[in-house]
């Protein structure tokens, strides 16, 4: 198996004072891209699996933390028995041999199976525990640019707003993160972008015969796709889904869409409204808006003339409102 490029947190091994010194002069350690250094986990002495602690509390009181990159087997960072990456605690025997907590759990007496004469039994392994939460490495997707601890990449790129999302217009296979998407649609597909900003409500004419509408978030470029399609009887249905590969996560965003009928068609004020939290998809285009758990049904009487159009339903708009919100407590970690 390969190596993967991670960053691994390391302490200067000098005293206090002299570290607290070289840190004010040095404060990020920086190789050059010519040098390649390669870390070796060193598991801890096997009458010793205590002072691992020891360990730990030692680097600690070594003063500010310094960042070095390095290259690593990765097999070194997944559970030998389940293969799946370490996270606190790690466990470790006498003889060496290491396990996650998951599998400890699952032995017997919590015995290791490797150890010839089975009296190794597992312990904690502060040491290790201390090297598997400061690994982290770089997100993969483009535009993403964060590192993130390497037990925690699965979970990350199921949240990563700049996961991948996929163009389905026929015959276009594009994929790409969802701001380039949107570009892509816009350039490529001809479909109109308009910025909006959070918790404010914005004036839209949609034209009916214009099946979608990508839409910017002002302040963080988050990718909206509202979608117009007919439901029969002349009624048209009005959706929006964000564009993110993380579809299955919680709503992020809550959404609210409205029109106001005019008072001269009835000789009162009325309006349809949706309230609903927004849905995320990996596939934005393809997305239907009457097939949406939540839309907004607008009544033909609703519409109104296109600005310069002639006659036809073809030629008619939603004069929607929409507002978006982020849903509370935010964090970009979760999205």
């Amino acid at each position: 198996m390969q190596g993967a490029a991670v960053a691994v947190e390391g302490r200067s091994r000098a005293s206090p004072d002299k570290a607290d010194e070289e840190s004010a002069k040095k404060p990020r350690l920086d190789l050059p891209d010519a040098h390649s250094v390669k870390q070796e986990l060193v598991a801890p002495d096997a009458a010793g699996g205590g002072d691992g602690g020891a360990i730990v509390a030692a680097a600690s009181a070594f003063g500010p933390r310094e960042e070095l990159a390095v290259r690593i087997d990765k097999r070194l960072l997944h559970c030998p028995l389940c293969t799946l990456p370490f996270k606190p605690p790690v466990f470790q025997c006498k003889a060496g041999h290491l396990a996650c907590a998951g599998c400890v759990a699952q032995l017997p007496c919590g015995q290791c199976k490797a150890c010839v004469d089975g009296a190794g039994f597992f312990d904690p392994c502060p040491a290790l525990d201390a090297v598997v939460s400061s690994t982290r490495t770089e997100c993969p997707n483009p535009g993403c640019k964060r590192y993130v601890t390497y037990h925690e990449v699965a979970e990350h790129h199921t949240a990563c707003p700049h996961a991948p999302c996929r163009c389905t217009e026929p015959g276009c296979g594009y994929v790409g993160a969802p701001q380039a998407l949107a570009g892509h649609l816009h350039t490529v597909h001809s479909v109109p972008v308009r910025a909006v900003q959070y918790g404010k409500a914005s004036q839209l004419r949609v034209p009916v015969s214009a099946p979608r509408l990508v839409l910017l978030g002002d302040d963080d470029n988050r990718v909206f796709l509202l979608t117009v399609g007919a439901l029969g009887a002349g009624v048209t249905a009005v959706s929006v889904v964000c564009a993110r590969a993380s579809a299955a996560t919680r709503p992020r965003f809550a959404c609210k869409m409205w029109v106001n009928l005019e008072p001269a068609k009835c000789g009162k004020e009325d309006m349809v409204l949706v309230d609903m939290h927004m849905r995320s998809s990996s596939s934005p285009g393809a997305v239907v808006a009457a097939g949406e758990p939540t839309f907004l049904m607008v009544p033909p009487m609703y519409l109104v003339p296109a600005a310069a159009a002639g006659d036809g339903a073809a030629s008619m708009e939603v004069p929607l409102h929409i507002r978006i919100d982020k849903l509370s407590p935010w964090s970009d970690a979760l999205v």
